[in-house]
């Protein structure tokens, strides 16, 4: 491992857990009445983002080569289907558990991964392919996630509005 690969690796992760402090705090802010409501008219309820948002850090545990998904049963209504899609959701309070529960664990496994394995590719990208496309490694996913993150964040902070 060069120091140049730690570094990039400590400012990722400090912009992953930054971000995960930062919606942690929001969403603990937010009364389960908040999460019923869309974010503006037409658009995602709360309730929709927080379950879109778990089910997503839950497969980065296979994309990153971590583990199986915890909770598999998040899939079909927060990633396949539309919000409103499907009638009988979690509650806000299970996907509240949910969500810490996932992200600790991720946090877990993201803290032991030595610096050089996080230049390694992710599982969704084969070897062959990976040898013509180095840039599809594990931190850029955890880059690209971190975004997603920050911008349905910037969503769910208008529920504060209400």
């Amino acid at each position: 491992m060069s120091d140049q690969q730690g570094l990039f690796v400590k400012m990722a992760l400090d912009a992953w857990n930054n971000e995960i402090k930062f919606t942690n705090a929001l969403l603990d802010k937010l009364t389960d009445e908040q999460f019923m409501h869309e974010v503006a008219p037409t658009r995602n309820r709360g309730i929709y983002l927080l379950g879109h948002l778990t089910a997503v850090h839950d497969r980065l545990l296979p994309l990153l080569r971590f583990q199986d998904v915890m909770y598999p049963d998040l899939s079909k209504p927060f990633l396949d289907e539309a919000d409103k899609a499907v009638a009988d959701l979690p509650s806000v309070v299970q996907l509240r558990e949910q969500w810490k529960a996932v992200n600790t664990t991720l946090t877990d496994h993201m803290g032991r991964l030595p610096a050089a394995d996080w230049f390694t590719r992710h599982a969704s990208i084969s070897e062959e392919d990976f040898a013509k496309e180095p840039h599809r490694n594990r931190l850029n996913v955890v880059l690209s996630r971190t975004s997603h993150l920050a911008n349905h964040r910037g969503q769910l902070v208008l529920l504060t509005l209400r």
